[in-house]
């Protein structure tokens, strides 16, 4: 009787086991119906991420053009005060009309106690009555300004060099400086020519594709920001591997070149300053050299990992 008890209780044992593993075989409340659910909550999870991270895209692309336009207004904000203030210290350092410099106080020389020396005195011009009778031909020789003279004559001996190295004619021939040395052109020192030349062809270009890392692209745009001739782009695209790419015209390349020109000049040797600026202008020089004039795209890619081809 016992082993009958027994048998019987782990029947209906069994029969309750094998009621619940029906219940999670059911499709509309067992194992089925909670995979279906937890996949849907997966898919909705994937969808509220995405929206919230295209939004934060989004967001962030607009800050980054509102962030662009206000450097556009601080460099044309930067160049309004500029000329500002060169027109006040113009104003402040010309001359009033009609007003003469106050002559300074002489000290009164001591009067001699000599009554022979008195007497001397008296027959001997004043030194005002001396200077009154001179001819004025030759004090207005005195006041010509010659350094300034030789300063203009310098510089344009310069002009006419780089313009003549830029369209590949002779040099025209200038009065020899006695302090230059012989066979020296006096233009021809610490590569301005060579500059010049290539500012001249950056002119000429309508507009340049500039690559490279966005912190290179920010050290660049935050160089040239204070130059009178370099606005911002309109728009900076984002590449991969953190690189950009962006557009800039011949009259903002021309100040990048002058800036990057100034730094590479006046940064301490084996400086990070020196090396961006050396690298940058050394990129733009060759790039703008090899310009042939048939309706190729110019383009600066600050990149030797993958290369700077021009068609890339």
């Amino acid at each position: 009787m016992r082993s009958r008890d027994a048998f019987e209780k782990v029947t209906v044992e069994l029969q309750a086991i094998q009621r619940q593993l029906g219940i999670l075989a059911d499709p509309t409340i067992g194992l089925a119906a909670l995979h279906g659910e937890i996949g849907q909550g997966r898919l909705k999870i994937q969808e509220a991420v995405l929206t919230g991270v295209t939004g934060l895209r989004e967001e962030n692309r607009e800050l980054r053009r509102r962030q662009e336009k206000m450097i556009g207004d601080l460099s044309d904000t930067r160049t309004e005060l500029r000329e500002l203030m060169n027109a006040l210290r113009a104003l402040l350092a010309s001359p009033v009309p009609g007003q003469q410099p106050e002559p300074e106080p002489e000290e009164p020389s001591p009067l001699p106690t000599d009554p022979q020396k008195l007497a001397e005195q008296a027959v001997e011009p004043s030194p005002s009555n001396a200077t009154a009778t001179e001819p004025q031909g030759e004090s207005m020789e005195h006041t010509v300004p010659q350094p300034e003279t030789d300063a203009a004559d310098q510089e344009l001996a310069l002009k006419l060099a780089i313009e003549a190295a830029y369209r590949g004619t002779p040099v025209p021939t200038q009065p020899a400086d006695p302090e230059t040395p012989p066979g020296q052109s006096p233009t021809a020192k610490s590569g301005e020519v060579t500059h010049g030349v290539l500012l001249l062809r950056a002119a000429g270009v309508a507009s340049v594709e500039v690559v490279a890392h966005r912190d290179t692209w920010e050290w660049l745009a935050g160089l040239a920001t204070d130059h009178t001739h370099f606005h911002a782009p309109p728009a900076v695209e984002d590449i991969k591997d953190g690189r950009v790419q962006t557009v800039l015209s011949g009259r903002s390349l021309i100040a990048l070149l002058i800036e990057l020109w100034n730094t590479r000049s006046s940064a301490a040797a084996l400086g990070a300053e020196w090396a961006l600026a050396s690298t940058a202008y050394d990129r733009i020089a060759n790039e703008l050299s090899a310009v042939t004039g048939a309706g190729e795209t110019i383009r600066i890619v600050l990149d030797d990992g993958t290369g700077h081809p021009a068609d890339s």
